[in-house]
């Protein structure tokens, strides 16, 4: 199986070709999007990637005027992108995208105002028309990620909400579920534990065989389980556990991210970051805390999740990783170039890709780093497609 893997630098998207069994990446070529990539998802086919961007900084930052989702043919035998038809215009900046299970629309998240909006994909496999929606969606407070359960009966919008701060109250997180057919969304439930207090989700993956769901709890560094029975979400949390190796000893502002299952569904990983910095001898340097990769067994039986390994990422702040699709390898993505105290002196860690081999045992083993030089730009999707 071929392998292909796209990396972003702001707008710019390069095509690297995954050499799985050697654990390496081979740079290819780069297209430049409209503005600075946030997120991509692939056809179901795998021929086609929908790509969406903006000029809007992240989080509550300055706004920006240029918001689009870009398609792109994958070439079957190369990965290569080329340009397909026209994008479209949002109407905000984009946080997270996905498309339905059998590739009919494209569902986009949106943050700030929290929003979700569905676009058809046309018979030529360009991105389409909106959808319209029969009456008002509650997109809760900072959606951070919109996923379709496997069945296609069900769309999940995971808002994370905002922590509080001594001069402002804590906004609720919650997991908004609809209804969902043929782009429509209806008989909306929300899961929100303690009334969202306390709960900030960012991201969720499903099992790939049994009706187990885990959630990354951004701002308690928790990962939570919950399961569906009849094709709903069961509002209890069937398990929770910690991300973080030294739960007493936080340094600085930890958050939980990226949660992915492993393809063969016996393990289950997640991102912690920390990046925060003070002042050493006139310069800003890493405060100290946890970026790393945690990984976890999933019991088959019940799928609670214990935690098996925890191992540094190679840099600050993982904000994304993947699995390849026979889950051998594994692929992380930090953002940003930050500089740390090595005793005395300050040297800098340039943001990158570090890649892991993952073991028959689910643990990791890391490979090989590559630095990349992103100037004053932002390192924010990476993701991996089987060709």
């Amino acid at each position: 199986m071929k392998v292909a893997l796209y990396a972003n630098v702001g707008p710019d998207l390069t095509h690297y070709d995954v050499d799985v069994a050697g654990a390496a990446l081979i740079e290819q070529k780069t297209v430049t999007l409209p503005a600075g990539v946030q997120y991509a998802w692939p056809h179901a086919s795998r021929r086609y990637l929908y790509v969406a961007t903006s000029s809007s900084a992240s989080g509550y930052g300055k706004a920006g005027t240029e918001h689009h989702v870009t398609a792109f043919a994958i070439d079957a035998a190369s990965g290569a992108l080329t340009p397909h038809g026209e994008s479209i215009r949002l109407p905000t900046r984009p946080i997270h995208m996905t498309t339905d299970i059998p590739s009919e629309h494209i569902l986009v998240a949106f943050n700030n105002p929290s929003a979700l909006h569905i676009y058809r994909i046309n018979k030529d496999f360009t991105p389409g028309a909106e959808v319209r929606q029969p009456g008002p969606i509650d997109a809760g407070i900072f959606a951070h990620q919109v996923r379709v359960t496997p069945d296609n009966q069900r769309v999940i919008l995971v808002t994370r909400g905002n922590e509080g701060t001594a001069a402002r109250a804590e906004d609720p997180g919650a997991l908004k579920v609809f209804g969902y057919k043929n782009g429509v969304l209806g008989n909306e439930v929300s899961i929100a534990p303690n009334g969202g207090r306390e709960f900030g989700p960012r991201h969720l993956d499903f099992h790939p065989a049994r009706p187990w769901i885990y959630v990354s709890i951004e701002t308690q560094n928790q990962l939570y389980t919950y399961s569906m029975q009849g094709g709903n979400i069961h509002p209890e949390i069937a398990f929770r556990v910690g991300t973080l190796a030294e739960p007493t000893n936080i340094r600085a502002r930890q958050a939980a991210g990226t949660v992915h299952v492993h393809p063969n569904g016996r393990f289950v990983y997640v991102a912690n970051r920390a990046q925060q910095t003070v002042d050493f001898e006139g310069k800003q340097v890493f405060k100290g805390g946890e970026n790393s990769i945690v990984a976890y067994s999933i019991d088959p039986s019940s799928g609670e999740p214990s935690p098996i390994q925890h191992i540094e990422s190679g840099a600050i702040h993982p904000r994304t990783f993947h699995i390849d699709p026979s889950g051998r390898l594994m692929v992380v993505q930090h953002n940003l170039p930050v500089n740390v105290r090595d005793g005395s002196a300050i040297r800098t860690l340039p943001a990158g890709l570090s890649v892991f081999r993952i073991g028959d045992y689910g643990k990791l083993a890391f490979a090989r780093k590559y630095d990349v030089d992103v100037g004053g730009k932002v390192m924010f999707w990476m993701g991996m497609v089987a060709l």
